[in-house]
């Protein structure tokens, strides 16, 4: 019980406090561009340091040294902010039906 006193009234200290033209969500998006994109650096900075001899390895760390440069798709852009079309509206009532 203790907890969730706590919690409800720094949250509601935190929306009087908060400055109002600080965007949250946007910060909370960038942050985690930043951690997506430090993960990527580091497991392939981690995959490229292992010593390989075969020709299979070596391919594929061509393979990932190429993608490391690209963003992957699924990182760039999410599914739902791709597609523009806005959204249907419903069909108005026909006079008959008042």
């Amino acid at each position: 019980m203790f907890l969730l006193r706590s919690a409800f009234w720094l949250t509601v200290m935190f929306l009087i406090i908060a400055p109002k033209d600080y965007d949250l969500g946007k910060s909370v998006a960038d942050a985690s561009q930043d951690a997506l994109d430090a993960g990527q650096k580091a497991i392939v900075a981690q995959i490229l340091a292992s010593d390989c001899s075969s020709f299979e390895c070596a391919g594929g760390k061509a393979a990932l040294t190429e993608l490391a440069g690209n963003k992957f798709p699924s990182i760039d852009m999410p599914m739902q902010d791709t597609s523009n079309t806005p959204v249907p509206l419903p069909r108005p009532r026909p006079d008959r039906m008042g």
